[in-house]
């Protein structure tokens, strides 16, 4: 495996650790809300504002017949709401209602406690931690949404 010269970390290794952190975190946050589905869970992350539908099967990597029905389905919760983008009638908005909001920040409240848990790190390398992996993110997502992405 290559070592960096300067820390003496095996990259293999840190790899290897990134898999065992993403697993942590799904075993912890699986059964999180047995009500909601793990698409619905992530479909609620996702709409932290109103969007349209057609954007957010981009950015679920879904077919916008999956995302109408995940919508039909916490609409059914009501947890969210459709409403006529006021940019293009012909278009539909999804927004969370105040019940979507709150078990969004619920969700959030769990993912939060769960990275805090998994990690064990203290809060400024934890905000450390968390900068460098939304750099890694965006650097990623630069040239698109890779496949595959859950979420």
């Amino acid at each position: 495996m290559t070592n960096t010269a300067d820390t003496g970390i095996e990259l293999g290794e840190v790899m290897l650790s990134i898999a065992v952190l993403y697993w942590s975190l799904h075993d912890k946050l699986d059964c999180a809300d047995p009500g909601i589905s793990k698409q619905e869970r992530l479909f609620l992350l996702r709409l932290s504002a109103p969007r349209r539908m057609g954007d957010l099967a981009k950015i679920m990597q879904s077919l916008p017949s999956t995302v109408t029905v995940l919508a039909d389905a916490l609409e059914a919760k009501g947890l969210v709401v459709r409403r006529r983008d006021p940019d293009d009638r012909r278009a539909w908005l999804l927004e969370l209602t105040e019940q979507g909001q709150g078990a969004r920040r619920a969700l959030m409240d769990r993912i939060d406690a769960a990275l805090r848990d998994a990690t064990g790190l203290p809060e400024a390398d934890l905000h450390r931690f968390g900068a460098l992996m939304l750099r890694i993110r965006d650097h990623i997502m630069a040239d698109g949404l890779p496949k595959g992405l859950p979420f």
